[in-house]
């Protein structure tokens, strides 16, 4: 018969392969897909079934498919609540696709129909009998086709339809039905289908001498394992511990005295139970064996007993940290409850602070002056829920998280353990790890801790947890409310001199190998590299810049030139080079247009300059230096009152469509945000518009608003120890930060004038210098 060309539209299938009339049931659920059945249905329920070359492909293309498919009617339409349609397909005729048409909602194709010639000649039949021969064979070996199905199969006439129908059965790959279903020619298909049988028939006889082979050794095996049953049944009787029977033994030993509560240990002996009918050479035994190490190994009872002397424990802190008094005092208050009451569960604490300021050696002092075992984990980078809740035992390589791990490694149920960088954890496709923590943290959900791999529930709330932060905004709000904030917001100078002659210069003398009477770093000397070769709100440069001495001094020793090194004032460069910071004002002189503010970091406070530049131009306003959005808008709000009070402040009322002003903050590749620099920017706007200089010993801090109000900031403390460093000497704030000015050093304190203020009148007031020299433009 002539082959025929229609349209139609297209389905891909995925791992699945239609004849022509087979009639079977389809799950689809892929949007193309559904929009060509919906268009089939529409029209004469008529679609093109072809498969797919890559299983795995979601979105196929033309070269993805293969050309011949199958003609097929859609008998049936049902959808399932998932959301996938079930359809039943009868297929008609092959087909070969002419050209492909990828249409937006579905797939569709120009197909050739070819169809079989019903004409059969002898050696058509000669072909059938021998296919028909062969399959019954095939059956009977197999046994997994029923005689009903052969009787049916015998029963077809057509030449091209018994080849398709016995393909159908066979369990052939996808690439060889593909094959049957392009061999148009019903010679060359009868043919092909007889070599598939027959393969299948060879691959049967070798299937059936294996599985002999197995029965065979199946047997050995169930005759060893009787043997080896009754060997420990000879060793128990003589008392012989060798073997998988004295292994048990041991553990039985181990569980009983790790003191495991009464649920813990059934589980501990339940699986014990397990691992002793487990062959040895089992996967599954050393998993076993490794879970119930694992429970063992764990602290269940045993704990340290507290120290709770409090000036021993003062004594200790004190020799250990300089500063930090108001840790301390937190810890001292710890230790007092606790003597009272005996039952004061562990606090979580959580020192937040710059880099270097000593938040991890202090926690390792509070340990010890606790006399209770110290344990630390690192939660930099950790984004994986499993890293702190563990994972399940069915998956390889499972292991308890790092919670159970620092436990084991503390062996006491007690400890004092370290939460490192708490405000780095993050979180992706496999859970979020902070949200994991909540319960570790949470004082009334710690006592019965899930772990993933141990299953049983673990008791931390004996443990005192301190976490560590650099930065408390990346910390998400139910975690930070777990955890009592104590922030740690950096050394004076004073406190910096002691540190590095008590502590820092002890250390590194010990790491390189020198004696005392080999280096001597003059008092003086120490102050100069604080003030010229650090700045810093830790001591961790100042430690670097020491070791660098250190490292000299070792070299003059070895080589002979000298015995003894004495460092002071007048030859540090020789050993640290030339100075990199400035020390004293922070500008030498009263400048227009500069004011001096005072800015939060995550590594501690900082000076920030700000200057306003005015050209001749049409009001526009440029902000540079690499600004957030608030500061822009902290820029906008301090340029609108300026306009608002400009006859006031005698500025000529037509300045913003007269002048270009430009407002740059430098350092342009640093990033800088925040609303505290809103007094600051309105002053050195002012001054430049005015022509009056700015004290250079000034520094401010405040946010304004557009009726010149001065509102409250945050981290005053950091700021003043940065404007000390920086040698200001004045530091204008806003009035509802006066109850902060406690929390700073004494020491700082005395050498600064804080002048409390709220409105911009009172900061211009303070800040310029001079009259009014402003000339109408």
């Amino acid at each position: 018969m002539a082959d025929k060309e229609i349209i139609v539209p297209l389905l891909p299938l995925r791992g699945l392969l239609v004849y022509p009339t087979m009639v079977l049931h389809l799950d689809v659920g892929r949007d193309k897909s559904v929009q060509a059945l919906e268009k089939a249905m529409v029209e004469d329920h008529l679609i093109f079934l072809t498969t797919q070359r890559d299983i795995a492909l979601d979105e196929p293309g033309e070269d993805d498919l293969y050309p011949m498919g199958t003609l097929t009617k859609v008998k049936q339409m049902l959808k399932l609540p998932n959301g996938t349609i079930r359809v039943l397909v009868e297929g008609l005729n092959r087909a070969e696709v002419e050209e492909f048409y990828d249409h937006e909602t579905h797939f569709g194709a120009k197909i050739k129909i070819h169809e079989d010639d019903p004409q059969k000649d002898a050696e058509d039949q000669a072909l059938m009998r021998t296919l028909l021969e062969y399959f019954d064979q095939y059956i009977k070996m197999s046994k997994k086709i029923t005689g009903e199905t052969f009787a049916s199969t015998a029963d077809i006439e057509e030449p091209g339809r018994l080849a398709d129908i016995v393909a159908s059965h066979l369990p052939l790959k996808l690439k060889d039905k593909q094959e049957i279903l392009e061999t148009v020619n019903v010679k060359d298909r009868l043919a092909r289908v007889i070599e598939m049988i027959q393969n299948e028939r060879e691959v049967l006889e070798l299937e059936k001498k294996i599985g002999q082979r197995v029965k065979r050794s199946m047997e050995r095996t169930q005759k060893e394992y009787y043997l080896r049953e009754q060997m420990k049944a000879i060793q128990r009787e003589l008392g012989d511990k060798e073997g998988k029977t004295g292994e048990v033994a041991i553990l039985t030993d181990k569980i009983e005295e790790a003191g495991m509560p009464e649920h813990v240990k059934a589980t501990a002996f339940k699986e014990l139970d397990r691992y002793e009918k487990v062959p040895a050479s089992s996967a599954e035994s050393s998993v076993i064996r490794n879970y119930i190490e694992w429970l063992i190994s764990l602290p269940w009872t045993n704990a340290t007993k507290d120290d709770l002397n409090i000036k021993k424990a003062e004594k200790v802190l004190n020799q250990d940290h300089y500063g930090l008094d108001k840790v301390k005092e937190r810890v001292l208050e710890y230790l007092a409850v606790q003597q009272l009451t005996k039952s004061l569960k562990g606090p979580i604490l959580c020192l937040a602070g710059p880099p270097g300021v000593g938040k991890t050696s202090l926690a390792k002092s509070i340990a010890s002056s606790l006399n209770r075992n110290f344990v630390r984990i690192s939660l930099g980078g950790v984004r994986d829920e499993s890293e702190i809740r563990g994972h399940r035992r069915t998956y390889v390589g499972a292991m308890p998280g790092r919670i159970i791990q620092g436990m084991k490694k503390a062996e006491t149920v007690n400890p004092v353990f370290l939460l490192d960088e708490i405000d780095k954890m993050s979180n992706d496709f496999r859970g979020d790890p902070s949200a994991a923590m909540l319960e570790v943290l949470d004082p009334e959900q710690n006592h019965n801790f899930s772990d993933h791999y141990i299953e049983e529930p673990y008791d931390l709330s004996d443990v005192m947890f301190i976490a560590t932060a650099n930065n408390l905004a990346t910390i998400p709000g139910p975690l930070r409310d777990r955890m009592e904030i104590i922030q740690i917001a950096g050394y004076t100078e004073i406190e910096k001199l002691h540190i590095a002659k008590d502590h820092l210069l002890v250390r590194q003398l010990e790491k390189h190998g020198l004696q005392k009477s080999q280096l001597q770093i003059r008092e003086e000397a120490i102050v100069d590299i604080i003030r010229y070769y650090t700045r810093e709100a830790g001591v961790r440069s100042l430690e670097r810049q020491l070791a660098g001495i250190c490292r000299k001094t070792a070299k003059i020793v070895v080589s002979g030139e000298k015995k003894r090194v004495v460092v002071s004032s007048k030859n540090l460069e020789e050993f640290l080079g030339k100075k990199m910071f400035h020390y004293g004002q922070a500008e030498t002189e009263n400048q227009i247009g500069v004011a001096t503010g005072l800015a939060y970091t995550t590594v501690g406070g900082d000076t920030l300059q700000i200057e306003v530049s005015l050209s001749p131009g049409k009001g526009k306003l440029v902000l540079t230096g690499k600004l957030g959005d608030v500061m822009k808008e902290s820029a906008q709000a301090a340029f609108s009152f300026v306009r608002s009070k400009a006859e006031q402040l005698e500025i000529d009322p037509d300045f913003h469509e007269k002048k270009d002003i430009h407002i740059h903050v430098p350092e342009g590749a640093v990033p800088k945000d925040g609303p505290s620099a809103g007094i600051t920017i309105a002053t050195a706007l002012i001054s430049a518009l005015t022509n009056r200089p700015i004290r250079k010993e000034v520094g401010m801090t405040g946010e304004i608003t557009l009726r010149g109000r001065v509102l409250p900031i945050g981290g005053l403390k950091e700021k003043s120890l940065a404007a000390h460093r920086a040698g200001l000497t004045k530091i204008i704030i806003p009035k509802d930060n006066e109850k902060d000015i406690d929390d700073i050093p004494e020491s700082v304190r005395l050498q600064l004038q804080f002048v409390p203020v709220s409105h911009v009148d009172e900061v211009l007031e303070q800040a310029l210098a001079g009259e009014n020299n402003h000339e109408s433009n």
